[in-house]
């Protein structure tokens, strides 16, 4: 049975999000995104006790997006959790699984996966009046995500708190980036909640899954690691970059 009781040090940091980066206002309609995974779940349950006593007025619902792989997972555990806590649950089946086995070989699954993902839901809470979608990215995901675009990618950029998209005219909020990955780990087992393990075929050999194996060897070696990797996600004075590469016309030089 879920224990519905967010303990203190949760309450604060998800209120510290809300209120510095004015994520929930009175009356939003938000979808969460829920996987079914140990983050969507507790997003899920965090959001529903603090509509519970919140002094702003919101409505949570909640969507679950079937990627399509053969190994479905266990929705019925999804659909009585959100029952439990009184979430209305909806499924979106996709062929997306479909798409990357497609493009196998030739892109990057996960970025195939999120990129179609994110579009099916935005475009789901777009057509049925949700003016937010929440999703279930925590401090970690922050820093892996830092990590990645300065490894893979060359850019110097992570996750936003909050991103507008002009197409579907919906805000993606991302409420639990000041807890960590154990944070979470811990709430759920103490609130009792029940998630499901992801039925990708993917998620064991990834960018992502190599990034976080280097970030938890840094940080046995160095535990200011992540405080460090924080700080430096934060724009200030102490940012000091190269300058951007100067194009030169070829008949000036000669």
């Amino acid at each position: 049975m879920i224990k519905n009781c967010l303990p203190k040090p949760y309450h604060t940091k998800l209120w510290r999000a809300i209120y510095e980066y004015e994520l929930i206002e009175p009356g939003d309609r938000i979808l969460i995104g829920l996987s079914g995974g140990k983050d969507s779940m507790f997003l899920t349950y965090a959001l529903s006790t603090i509509r519970s006593y919140s002094d702003i007025p919101f409505e949570i619902e909640a969507v679950t997006v079937d990627i399509g792989f053969p190994d479905a997972f266990d929705i019925g555990r999804v659909k009585e959790a959100c029952a439990a806590m009184e979430v209305v649950h909806h499924l979106l089946p996709t062929k997306i699984a479909q798409v990357i086995e497609e493009r196998r070989g030739k892109t990057n699954p996960c970025a195939v996966c999120s990129y179609f993902r994110r579009a099916a839901m935005n475009r789901f809470a777009s057509e049925h009046g949700f003016r937010k979608v929440a999703l279930a990215h925590h401090e970690d995901d922050a820093m892996e995500t830092f990590l990645m675009n300065i490894l893979y990618a060359g850019k110097l950029c992570t996750l936003p708190w909050k991103t507008s998209l002009t197409r579907t005219g919906v805000t993606v909020i991302r409420p639990m980036m000041y807890l960590s990955e154990k944070d979470i780990i811990r709430a759920v087992k103490r609130a009792g909640i029940d998630t499901v393990a992801s039925c990708c075929p993917y998620s064991s050999d990834t960018m992502r899954a190599r990034v976080k194996r280097l970030l938890l060897e840094l940080v046995r070696e160095n535990k200011m690691v992540r405080a460090n990797l924080v700080a430096s996600m934060r724009s200030g004075p102490d940012v000091e970059l190269w300058p951007p590469i100067r194009r030169h016309n070829r008949q000036n030089l000669c």
